[in-house]
């Protein structure tokens, strides 16, 4: 079992920076697949980034590679996400997600723990 809590989001013009953070209770992260997710108004959640439980190997949608850094730090059992020239589009509450697997998915539905998600709103 994992608990998780998202934190720092909020309002910023496009081109700006956001790093968002996700700690965890109970089990450690090493166990498992960490990632990110957003949905934005009227639209179904999104995946944006993952990471794997050994930490060695990240997996980005297209829409944010080069823009966006999945990261952990193990000892304080938090995952970051770091977003830079964000845009408009990027509007959303961004969502973390653990996965009972070492290697996670794209998909929603292989994840079994999410926190309550935080909103980042970029305006133009």
């Amino acid at each position: 079992q994992v608990q998780l809590v998202e934190s720092g989001g909020g309002l910023v013009q496009a081109g700006g920076s956001l790093r968002l953070s996700c700690v965890g209770s109970g089990r450690t992260f090493s166990w498992y697949g960490m990632g990110w997710f957003r949905q934005a108004p009227g639209k179904e959640r999104e995946f944006v980034a993952a990471l794997t439980g050994s930490g060695s190997s990240t997996y980005y949608a297209d829409s944010v590679k080069g823009r966006f850094t999945i990261s952990r730090d193990t000892a304080k059992n938090t995952l970051y996400l770091q977003m830079n020239s964000l845009k408009p589009e990027d509007t959303a509450v961004y969502y973390c997600a653990a996965a009972p697997t070492l290697v996670p998915g794209r998909t929603s539905d292989q994840y079994n723990y999410w926190g309550q998600g935080t909103q980042v709103t970029v305006s133009s």
